[in-house]
């Protein structure tokens, strides 16, 4: 059984490793964004059509269009929460069960967290 644990190891890594290159990629886009958006309005300062300080905002506008989050065109009616969804892990036997106090809910996922360290630790040492 010790593969298990070299099962959640490489998992644990592989989740690390997707987060980093999608870090990585964002910033490569917003890079060559922030590239394109600056030659446009160099071209357009070039031209006469704006002045520098009014390119300097028009780069920094366009930038934080960029970063800002858009609406999912799934859900339209639904207005983004700032706080990440929750997920309930049940054991196969459990029923759902009314929302639990989040100090509840933190105690209890820690204590999972502590049982699983335990669990590990004994099929490494098998």
């Amino acid at each position: 059984m010790a593969g298990f644990g070299d099962i959640v190891q490489k998992a644990f890594y592989l989740g690390v490793g997707l987060a980093s290159y999608a870090g990585e990629k964002a910033g490569g886009k917003l890079a060559e964004l922030r590239s394109q958006v600056q030659k446009l309005a160099d071209e357009m300062v070039a031209k006469g059509e704006m002045n520098t300080e009014e390119a300097r905002r028009f780069v920094e506008d366009m930038m934080k269009q960029a970063q800002q989050p858009q609406p999912a065109s799934e859900t339209p009616d639904k207005t983004p929460s700032s706080e990440p969804r929750r997920i309930e892990i049940l054991e196969e036997d459990e029923e759902p069960t009314a929302k639990q106090a989040p100090t509840e809910n933190v105690d209890n996922l820690r204590q999972q967290v502590l049982e699983l360290q335990e669990e590990l630790k004994k099929l490494q040492n098998d």
